[in-house]
């Protein structure tokens, strides 16, 4: 056998404290009810200390929930990061072909992204070396929500005791001269944002670099993802905004959404 054949690779995970974790969550995701650690202990094959252990530290994350001494289930984390997967991969199938097409449009990168907790997470990209800008945020990269534009998208939608709290958190850190700052400074930029529908960044999370956005909205008519156009400062042009537009409303009709805003 060959040693680059795949087939030739172990099927079991390298450390062996998350295999026993698989397993244990695997007989947790077989019942419905909760589950004794005797009969966890039986069906895994673990001594009940062993099981006990690893299910105490998979309770610290919310993996798993502990009902009532001496049982176990499945816990709202895993709960929440299906939701997030799921999310995220209709949301990049739906808007894959548009970005696609938008790019061949523009000739600029198209930027989707989604909120997690305090920052934007870019999920997929649309782009070409020919748009004669580095590419600096790879999919999967990360950024404050007030130094983006679809973060600001999410923060104007945020009630004003949210966004306060947001802005204590993080102590709105700057990353460039133009960085907002300051609470009512962004509070004002995110006025904006509501009115219009659209979000902007001025060179505020790089320097050289400038985006317009415009949000993506599933069946419920709510704020799930953002897309958006980056450009070198100089070259951003506004006769695209209209494309964004339409492009995110594509994606959202795609998603069930019937309501839009459409102001300029």
């Amino acid at each position: 056998m060959k040693k680059d054949d795949p087939s030739s690779l172990p099927v079991e995970p390298t450390v062996q404290v998350i295999g026993r974790m698989f397993t244990l969550l695997e007989i947790l995701a077989g019942r419905e009810e909760p589950v004794s650690l005797k009969e966890i202990s039986e069906k895994s094959g673990l001594h009940p200390s062993t099981a006990h252990r690893i299910l105490n530290d998979l309770t610290v994350g919310r993996f798993v929930d502990r009902p009532m001494a001496g049982s176990y289930r499945l816990g709202m984390r895993l709960l929440e990061l299906g939701n997030l997967v799921k999310a995220r991969l209709s949301v990049r199938d739906a808007a894959l072909a548009p970005m696609r097409e938008l790019h061949r449009l523009i000739q600029q990168p198209v930027n989707l992204s989604m909120r997690q907790g305090d920052e934007i997470v870019y999920v997929e990209r649309a782009y070409s070396e020919r748009s004669g800008m580095q590419v600096v945020r790879a999919i999967g990269g990360r950024a404050p929500l007030h130094l983006t534009s679809v973060g600001k998208l999410f923060l104007a939608f945020d009630d004003p005791q949210r966004l306060r709290a947001y802005a204590t958190r993080t102590g709105l850190p700057g990353h460039t001269q133009n960085s907002l700052t300051q609470l009512p400074t962004l509070e004002r930029e995110l006025s904006k944002a509501r009115q219009y529908g659209i979000a902007r960044d001025n060179e505020e999370l790089e320097m050289g670099v400038r985006c317009m956005a415009a949000g993506i909205y599933d069946d419920q008519n709510k704020l799930i993802a953002g897309l958006s156009i980056s450009a070198p400062a100089d070259r951003l042009d506004e006769n695209w905004l209209p494309k964004l537009q339409a492009t995110a409303q594509e994606i959202s009709s795609s998603l069930g959404c019937k309501q839009f805003q459409t102001k300029p």
